[in-house]
Parts: C-alpha cells; structure tokens; sequence
C-alpha cells in the first residue's frame, strides 16, 4: 500500500490546528472562567506542541527538499538499490501540497537532468530516471546507440563491470560513458537482458526518460513519456546507502552529488 505522506502531513497540520484553536478561542476562556477546570487537556497539549513542528516539516518536504529510497537498480550504476537519496523540490517550480498546482516558475529538466516523478500509469508511485528528450525531440534507441534529433549521443566504453555487494547482480555488463546534454555520466549495457528499440517523438509538454541501467529499465521506451506537471523534482545528493545484500552502510557512497 502506497501512503501518500503529503497528504498525511496536511491532514495532521489541519487536525492540530482546528484543536488548538477551537481551545484558544474557546475552551481555554470557559476553562479560565472556572476556577475548578483550570487544567488544559493532553489532546490541546500535544496539538499546540506538534503544529509547529509539522508546518515546518511540511514546508521544507514540500517546496525545499525530500527524501526518497532507491527500490531498485534500473538507474544503476549512478543509484543503487539501497541509495537515500535527497530531491530538490524549487528546482522546477513551486506546487502546492496534495493539490499539485504550480504556483511559481522555475527552470525546466533539462536533458541529463536525474529527476524524480509521479510514474504516469499509476500518479501515487514515484519513479526515477534520466531526461533523454525534451518536448519536440525525436530519440531513437537502436543496438544499444541512443540518438536525439539525428545526433549521436557520444559514448565511450570504459570496460566491464565489476559490481559488488547489491550491484553484483549487474557483473559482467558492459560500463560506458554518456555525455548527454552537459552532462557526462556513466551507463551500462547488458546483451542478456531484453531492450525494447525504437523510435519517440517527444510531445509538446512532456519528457523522454531512461534509466541508466539501459538493458534493466522500465522506462519511456515503454510506457510513454512524462508530463510536466508530473515532475517532482531534481536528484542532486547521496546522503545515505544500505547494502541489503553486504548489510551494512556503503560509506563511501555518502554525501556523493548525483550526475
């Protein structure tokens, strides 16, 4: 079951509030004016301790940063399985909790951009991928070779990967090098895996995304694109890792800026 703690925080913040100020504006004068119920209530207690704290929670969750967990390897080897990684959520503009709307423009994705967005089949679940096309353009992924407007992406083979612990599985696949948009970072191809080929045109107001682990990814290649008004924000920092497999923090993944 999918929790929507945006929602969640909202509801809290609305619940705390209607509590502490139903006993400002009126229980606490009647408890005042008798002298034997002088004694404030827990639930009054805890709502005026805890409004403070979610409404700062809930701003900073909702037009500064959030936190979001890697659940799989479809963006290794830049994310792993296990990466806590930390979203910026001013970087496309300014929403509104739960309802969504943009009220302050930013900057669009870019392409090369890692960004975290509502999957278009199921708006409750966020995915994360990388911003192939922009709105207009026209990708083509064949044998391996991705190309935007009849332009190849540069590549370059660094070798064969040699994952370890959660990335073992991805061993033997072949590591290169992408540079998309300004952006240079690295991918892998895997023959033993099925790809879907192709080729996208990228509709007005929509985004072509991939995964880095190209081979391993359910991505627009088979799904479609991504609506702006998906987009929830920018990847940018590594902040903590759990290896499931090796059981233990990766320390040298931390504090890592994602590319």
């Amino acid at each position: 079951m999918n929790i929507d703690f945006q929602a969640f925080m909202v509801l809290a913040l609305i619940i705390a509030g209607v509590i502490w100020a139903a006993d400002v504006w009126y229980f606490a004068p009647r408890r005042a004016a008798n002298a034997l119920e002088l004694k404030e209530p827990v639930i009054v207690d805890y709502s005026r301790s805890f409004f403070p704290v979610i409404l700062v929670v809930l701003i900073l969750r909702s037009f500064v940063v959030e936190p979001f967990r890697i659940p799989s390897g479809s963006m290794m080897p830049t994310l792993l399985d296990g990466d806590f990684i930390l979203v910026s959520k001013f970087s496309y503009g300014l929403r509104l909790p739960v309802l969504g709307t943009k009220f302050w423009d930013m900057d669009k994705p870019a392409r090369g951009d890692v960004v975290v967005f509502r999957y278009p089949g199921d708006p409750s679940i966020d995915y994360i991928k990388r911003v192939i096309g922009l709105p207009g353009d026209r990708v083509t992924y064949f044998r391996d070779r991705l190309t935007i407007n009849g332009e190849p992406v540069a590549q370059i083979v660094k070798g064969v990967f040699a994952g370890s612990g959660v990335a073992m599985a991805a061993s033997g696949g072949s590591l290169r090098e992408e540079k998309i948009g300004d952006v240079t970072h690295d991918i892998l191809e895997d023959a033993r895996h099925f790809t879907r080929e192709g080729e996208y045109i990228v509709p007005e107001g929509r985004y072509f995304v991939m995964g880095d682990n190209r081979d391993n990814s359910n991505d627009s290649r088979f799904w479609g694109t991504v609506p702006e008004d998906h987009m929830v924000g920018k990847a940018f920092m590594i902040w903590m890792n759990w290896d499931s497999v090796d059981s233990g923090v990766t320390w040298s993944r931390l504090g890592q800026r994602i590319k």
